[in-house]
């Protein structure tokens, strides 16, 4: 009755004369929702796991350049491209309708399909619609107080950067910077976690990190990570407690790792990069005691909503629908992430984390052999991922893209104070193109 009365209400709220209470109840209570539309199911493609040449068809990226900055923001691959076209096709039909049909259910199921492929419970992971919206919506939700320390490194994006600058801001903590590497290239997991321990102060409330580092390369050894937190906490007092919060999104898609086997309290990640997610989709994953230390910053829709308006009470909706941002989003987008999720379950996680580090050990170990190149990655996949930072001798970075992009190469340069050089070969890359790629910087000397 309850939901009855939540629908009855809603069909009030956003317009009952378009669509009935009566086929409102009907089209919630039947379970109708993307995941098991027809038409989708029908949009699906099947793929052999491992089978890259087959992905990189399913992509409409031109063959005019290489591609090697596809982390930046991904092309849709045909599974994702066709659930969008036909949520858009539904949404721009009849809106009203579209919508209903699915608003209760869709954002549980997207949950769930983003749970099978990242591990952990669904209702612990929210929905935002990047890797900077969910740093933002959880840095700012955290329940700090004046006095509170945050430790962060000096190796963190922007967006982390200013989440941090205003949740200090607002609740009068402060904010302490380390560094984990002096030398990228010679990191190791003993000095990382040595700069770890000795940055630890009484008052540290917050540690945040990056998984990997989009300005070197540097992929952070989290569970090393999160073990020593524990220890420091085994010390602590239960309001003392610390939360070690990850920006995950340089490490998911690649790393064949479990997410609450991970040992951080909270991961974010945006989707669209190289999960091959629709552009504008992100997550938040929080374990249950950390999302108890929460508040939410922006009004949620869905379940959340029936706390709202009195149908049901707060510890019966799911953490994630509680802290996911409501309003209306670009619903074709998100409704279709989990085309994106099954592709790179099809392909298998083990599967992709071996193949980008191949071709990233590839692309090191012909940079190394360059006299005129530094190379700022480490060599060793335990300490890297799906980035290769380096240099050019006697030319910006900025000048080393336009050269290579020129010759039909796409690469990036890192955007940070110091900007280095980038390549990040991917699924839809091959062997070939990596020696093109090592080619044009071997005629750069």
């Amino acid at each position: 009755m309850l939901r009855r009365q939540f629908i009855s209400r809603m069909a009030a709220i956003f317009g009952g004369s378009v669509l009935s209470t009566q086929a409102l109840s009907k089209a919630a209570l039947s379970g109708t929702s993307a995941s098991t539309s027809n038409a989708l199911a029908a949009a699906a493609t099947s793929i052999s796991p491992g089978d890259w040449q087959a992905l990189r068809k399913l992509f409409p990226l031109t063959h005019d350049y290489v591609q090697l900055s596809t982390f930046l923001l991904a092309s849709h691959p045909k599974p994702v491209a066709d659930a969008i076209a036909e949520h858009r096709k539904g949404l721009d039909e009849n809106p009203s309708d579209y919508w209903h049909d699915r608003f209760l259910t869709v954002d549980q199921d997207i949950a769930k399909s983003a749970a099978n492929y990242m591990g952990g419970k669904a209702e612990n992971i929210a929905l935002t619609d990047s890797t900077t919206m969910g740093l933002g919506t959880m840095y700012n939700a955290l329940a700090l107080d004046s006095g509170d320390e945050i430790l962060q490194t000096t190796h963190d994006h922007y967006s982390t950067d200013m989440s941090l600058a205003f949740a200090a801001k607002r609740a009068g903590a402060s904010i302490k910077r380390i560094d984990l590497y002096d030398d990228p290239a010679k990191t190791s997991t003993k000095d990382v976690l040595q700069r770890l321990r000795d940055g630890i102060g009484s008052e540290t409330k917050v540690i945040a990190v990056t998984w990997v580092h989009s300005c070197t390369g540097v992929k952070l050894p989290i569970r090393a990570m999160a073990n020593t937190i524990a220890q420091a906490n085994k010390q602590r007092r239960s309001d003392k407690q610390i939360l070690f919060c990850v920006d995950g999104v340089h490490g998911f898609g690649i790393e064949d790792e479990n997410i609450d086997e991970l040992g951080c309290d909270f991961f974010v990640a945006g989707t669209h990069k190289w999960i091959f997610g629709p552009r504008g989709t992100g997550v938040i994953w929080g374990t249950d005691k950390a999302w108890q230390m929460t508040a939410p910053v922006i009004p949620s829709f869905s379940e959340s909503y029936d706390v709202w308006l009195g149908l049901t009470e707060q510890d019966k909706v799911w953490n994630g629908q509680h802290m996911t941002p409501g309003g209306f989003h670009s619903f074709e987008h998100r409704w279709a992430l989990p085309k994106a999720f099954e592709l790179h379950m099809q392909l298998g996680k083990a599967n992709v984390q071996k193949r980008i580090h191949q071709l990233n050990t590839q692309t090191k170990q012909g940079l190394a052999k360059m006299k005129h190149v530094k190379l700022y990655t480490p060599m060793s996949s335990s300490l890297s991922s799906g980035l290769v930072v380096f240099d050019v001798d006697g030319l910006p970075a900025e000048q080393v893209v336009k050269k290579l992009h020129d010759k039909g190469i796409i690469m990036s340069a890192t955007p940070y104070r110091n900007s280095y050089s980038r390549f990040a070969p991917s699924l839809i890359n091959n062997e070939n193109e990596i020696e093109a790629a090592l080619a044009e910087i071997a005629r750069l000397a």
